[in-house]
């Protein structure tokens, strides 16, 4: 059934349902899956790279080539009916050595003064000493070469023609003959100056990607161990708290069933802390810190939730605490809480906060493990003191944890308040 395009204007100028347009007359042809006048447009890009990569590879050749072209020119259009068969020669020898200006600069420009002086070689010369500027700079082959092609310019062959000048010309020669011989040198240390100003572009390029992969990774190893220690802090602290509940659901249960359930759980959450333990060795890659959303106010109820007989002492203003210092304590709690249930089983806790003006102090302490055979079997990586001593570290704070007197175990860490 024909559409109201087609009703409309015919099969010869619908536009196609592709999406793709058709122009009569000289117009594009937009094809529907791209291209130019027929040409994909594919096609059309791998050309023009090709192109330019040969004109990139070629460019050397290619200038030397038109160098070479230039001074020939500029002796053809001045030949003289009744110059001799030398002048000819030396204006050859001038051209031919311009072809070789870049591996030797300075010998060109000797083999093109000749031509110049005697012959009609002078963009020969001219061009020798560009180059030979645009390599050695201002050296002393550069004035000695400036020197020979402004006296070239400047004396006129054969030397009885020179005599025969007045003085008012030979002032007119050696101003046209800086010219001649300073323009090529100005050309020269442009077009170094150019290069050079090219590379320092490309450097500071590349030296700013450099930078930005370097910032890249830098924030993305700080976001890993941000990552690890959050997971450290908060998953390993639930996990290990259903380990505990499922050891003594399992010891208090008499159905069997009951207790294999509560068997296979413990075997899982214990498990998950082993697999936890190798994810955070690998996440923590480097020291980073992100002040955490928990704060001392929350302390009650982590300690109602852990399954602990553990008592909280709060003494001095603790309320206007710095958020960072704030979770660091939260944190610290909870890790110290987490060891308590791995390798203390169910041993009783205190927890102790003391804010002065000063400075904050924490203190942990658990009474020896009540059952350490059934502590033993939860998997710990000893990443929790680390990232314990991590975060005093960033606070300017100090960390201390080992063994108490009465056989417990003592975590104490201080903030400094007056930053």
């Amino acid at each position: 059934m024909p559409s109201v395009m087609t009703a409309q204007y015919g099969d010869k100028r619908r536009m196609a349902e592709t999406g793709g347009r058709v122009l009569a007359g000289n117009a594009v042809e937009r094809l529907p899956s791209g291209g130019v006048n027929g040409v994909p447009t594919e096609r059309v890009a791998q050309a023009a790279r090709g192109l330019r990569d040969w004109l990139a590879r070629h460019r050397q050749l290619m200038l030397d080539v038109s160098a070479v072209a230039i001074a020939a020119f500029d002796v053809w259009f001045w030949f003289a009916p009744d110059a001799q068969v030398y002048n000819y020669a030396l204006s050859v020898v001038a051209v031919a050595a311009v072809a070789f200006r870049r591996r030797f600069p300075f010998l060109v420009v000797l083999l093109t003064v000749p031509g110049f002086l005697a012959g009609m070689a002078q963009l020969a010369a001219m061009i020798a000493l560009g180059t030979l500027a645009r390599r050695k700079l201002l050296s002393t082959q550069t004035y000695i070469a400036a020197g020979l092609v402004w006296f070239s310019r400047f004396f006129l062959w054969p030397p009885d023609k020179f005599l025969e000048l007045d003085w008012t010309t030979h002032i007119h020669d050696a101003i046209y003959g800086c010219i001649v011989a300073g323009m090529p040198i100005a050309i020269g240390l442009l077009v170094h100056a150019r290069e050079e100003l090219s590379a320092r572009i490309a450097e500071l390029a590349e030296s700013r990607e450099r930078e930005r992969m370097l910032h890249a990774h830098a924030v993305r190893a700080d976001e890993r161990a941000r990552l690890a220690r959050e997971m450290h802090d908060v998953v390993s602290h639930q996990v290990s708290l259903i380990a505990m509940q499922a050891g003594a659901l399992r010891m208090a249960a008499a159905d069997p069933n009951a207790q294999q359930v509560a068997g296979t759980i413990r075997m899982l959450s214990t498990r998950t802390l082993d697999e936890l333990r190798q994810l955070v060795s690998v996440l923590r890659t480097t020291s980073g810190d992100d002040s955490p959303q928990p704060r001392i106010e929350d302390l009650p109820q982590l300690l109602a939730s852990s399954g602990l007989p553990a008592a909280l002492t709060v003494l001095g203003p603790v309320d206007e605490l710095p958020a960072s210092i704030s979770g660091a304590v939260y944190r610290t709690v909870q890790e110290a809480l987490t060891n308590v249930r791995k390798h203390a089983g169910g041993a009783a806790t205190s927890v102790r906060i003391h804010a002065d003006a000063d400075e904050l102090r924490v203190e942990i302490r658990n009474d020896p493990p009540v059952d350490p055979a059934e502590c033993a079997a939860l998997p710990s990586g000893g990443h929790g003191l680390v990232g314990l001593r991590e975060r005093a570290a960033l606070l300017d704070g100090t960390f201390e944890a080992g063994p108490s007197e009465d056989g417990g175990f003592r975590v104490a860490v201080t903030f400094p308040l007056a930053r």
